[in-house]
């Protein structure tokens, strides 16, 4: 019976440990990936983003699916992209 409790503690340790934490100083916390895309899409349309971030999931066969898998296997984008999103709410 020990060894079920220590297990039970343990997964809850875990648990714990992913929870995610409070970020009040980061505007991006909470905010999905897609819906930047899919705001910057909205306000600026396919050509306007290729325009202006220079990058080929903008030009080529745009898609917010294509574009989102970019994205997240590229962090440069991310980051370029995330900062203008933080331009554009202001």
């Amino acid at each position: 019976m020990k060894k079920d409790d220590q297990h039970i503690r343990e997964i809850n340790n875990v648990a714990k440990d992913k929870t995610p934490q409070a970020q009040p100083n980061n505007p991006l916390h909470g905010v999905k990936l897609a819906a930047i895309v899919e705001f910057l899409h909205k306000k600026y349309g396919w050509e306007e983003l290729d325009r202006r971030m220079k990058m080929n999931c903008f030009a080529v066969n745009p898609s917010v699916k294509s574009t989102l898998k970019f994205l997240r296997k590229t962090e440069w984008a991310r980051e370029k992209i995330e900062r203008l999103y933080l331009r554009s709410i202001d």
